[in-house]
């Protein structure tokens, strides 16, 4: 075999060698999450960070007639007209008045977008799945399927909320 033959294999075999330990190293790499932390009441809770729009803050809305309590009304935000909804009031917890934490949480899949009211902003957050914990089945049964999954952090955990069941409308 020639020189040049033989340097062509040895070059496909290191290529080959090096895209096996790539691969590898991908598989050592675990899946993770990244997920927007917020408050409401007394409990922090997360939407994936893919799903988040922006978050502003408060700014006017209309009320809109004839709407379940939670829904504020709709306010406008750069020329579009977005649903707002009090995640405090959604969730059976009393409405307090909004403060320099308050802020929307504009939240979109697909078309759709809705803003919701935070009583407050904590970080991105990265999870690895390996944190990430199903919810029992006598809360997921209880929630209306509202909570996708629960993420353990240092010292607390985190509600994965649903974003389809966050953004269907029931108004």
């Amino acid at each position: 075999m020639s020189d040049k033959i033989r340097d062509i294999f040895e070059q496909q075999k290191m290529q080959n060698d090096m895209g096996r330990s790539l691969n590898e190293a991908q598989d050592d790499v675990e899946d993770i999450l990244q997920v927007i932390g917020f408050v409401v009441g007394n409990e922090e809770f997360a939407v994936p960070i893919l799903n988040v729009k922006e978050i502003v803050k408060p700014t006017e809305y209309t009320r809109v007639p004839s709407t379940p309590p939670y829904v504020m009304g709709v306010f406008n935000m750069r020329g579009n007209v977005y649903p707002l909804i009090n995640l405090r009031l959604k969730f059976g917890l009393p409405a307090i008045k909004q403060d320099k934490d308050t802020r929307y949480l504009i939240l979109y899949k697909n078309d759709q977008y809705i803003g919701f009211v935070i009583d407050k902003l904590t970080a991105a957050i990265t999870l690895p799945s390996s944190s990430i914990a199903p919810v029992p089945e006598t809360i997921a049964h209880h929630q209306a399927g509202m909570i996708d999954s629960v993420g353990k952090r240092e010292d607390h955990l985190i509600t994965i909320l649903k974003i389809d069941a966050l953004l269907k409308r029931d108004f």
